[in-house]
């Protein structure tokens, strides 16, 4: 028996693996090519890093699915019933499940850590690397192109010339924004130097309160200004779990070495009775920069708890959608699957939600992202004692 339903288990949850990661997986390329604007030969690139992501949204439906189709049939055809007639645990038959559910909660363990480390990082690297490609076709189709911190119109294209550009790009530390129209450019992106290119021809630019004329201007844009893509290295959420701890350590030696430093400076201008000082603008960067170190430093501590929480997540629906099947004996394990996947839609996500967004703002502790888990846990339970028993 305990083979039967391991086998069933696995021939069910290996099906709508591969349909649900199917159907995840285009509508995330499809999303991201839109939203980037990539040409065929980049999406195609895309395709393997975004397959983590795919897999670990999809495999707990997918387990949770072949649960529910294997308790469901049993119970519906009185096999439990059988089992407890004949003086035998109903959990002979359970425990496989739940033994499944734990192996597979490692597994979406570590496609959560690819998927927002290695995936992500690949994904905008490739993104990166078609930048021109990106660009030229935007400008084809729409006449524009536009990223946080540049923008570029055309009237037409000829070939790859770009015909009555308008070049904008916004200020960059202490270097004023830059705007240039020109009769005609160029687009080239070199990965290797991270620099995106803009060579304009016989035109004017206005720069800082100046303006001028100019036969040739080239103009270098870092890639992660000129693409759309979140080109931060150290973002918490795309550090793999190994390196968290590091991170932390770092982050939590910054903001002391910071607060110091703060209370240096207000000690100092307090001394020399610089008291205006103490509520200007700079008083006002500075704490506002304490606030975005405190922000990253609960956000690093975080997402080791929500990576855990959502690989996890696998065993407690098989803990809850067992028993859920078995108590509800009804064979079309359709109806079985969306009796537990409502309340795991309307209860566990919005719970898991909460946590983490508190968790980041660090108005919660971080382990309240386990909340939606718990109550899983605690539902599981009581239905697990309902089929026991009865």
């Amino acid at each position: 028996m305990t083979r039967y339903v391991l086998g069933e288990l696995l021939k069910v949850f290996v099906y709508a693996l591969v349909g649900l990661t199917g159907a995840i997986l285009i509508l995330v390329v499809i999303a991201e090519a839109v939203k980037q604007g990539l040409p065929p030969a980049q999406i195609l690139l895309l395709i393997p890093y975004l397959l983590p992501f795919a897999l670990s949204v999809a495999v707990p439906v997918a387990l949770l699915l072949g649960t529910t189709s294997v308790y469901s049939r049993m119970a519906g055809y009185n096999e439990v019933v059988a089992i407890k007639a004949l003086g035998i645990s109903p959990m002979s038959v359970l425990w496989p499940a739940f033994a499944v559910g734990c192996l597979l909660s490692l597994v979406a363990v570590w496609l959560n850590d690819a998927a927002v480390s290695w995936g992500r990082v690949g994904a905008q690297r490739v993104v990166l690397e078609g930048v021109e490609e990106i660009a030229y076709g935007m400008l084809r189709t729409e006449g524009s192109y536009s990223s946080d911190k540049f923008s570029i119109t055309v009237k037409a294209i000829e070939d790859r010339r770009l015909i009555h550009p308008t070049v904008w790009i916004s200020p960059r530390g202490d270097a004023p924004a830059i705007s240039i129209e020109a009769q005609e450019a160029t687009l080239e992106s070199d990965p290797r130097e991270n620099v995106f290119k803009v060579v304009l021809r016989n035109g004017r630019f206005e720069m800082g309160g100046f303006s001028g004329r100019f036969p040739v201007w080239e103009q270098e844009i870092p890639l992660s200004d000129a693409s759309r893509v979140d080109d931060r290295p150290h973002n918490p959420s795309s550090l793999p779990l190994r390196r968290i701890r590091g991170e932390i350590a770092v982050q939590e030696e910054a903001i002391q070495r910071h607060q110091e430093e703060l209370a240096a400076a207000a000690a100092f201008q307090m001394l020399t009775g610089d008291f205006g000082a103490l509520t200007g603008r700079p008083w006002d960067r500075r704490m506002a920069e304490a606030g975005d170190m405190r922000t990253r430093l609960c956000r690093l501590r975080t997402e080791p708890y929500r990576r855990w929480s959502a690989g996890f997540s696998c065993l407690f629906f098989v803990w809850v959608g067992a028993p859920i099947a078995i108590w509800l004996r009804n064979k079309d394990f359709l109806t079985s699957f969306f009796l537990c996947f409502l309340p795991i839609l309307v209860v566990y996500y919005p719970l898991m939600i909460y946590g983490i967004d508190g968790a980041k703002n660090g108005t919660i502790p971080p382990i309240s992202v386990w909340a939606g888990n718990v109550v899983l846990l605690a539902a599981g339970a009581w239905l697990l004692r309902k089929v026991l028993r009865y």
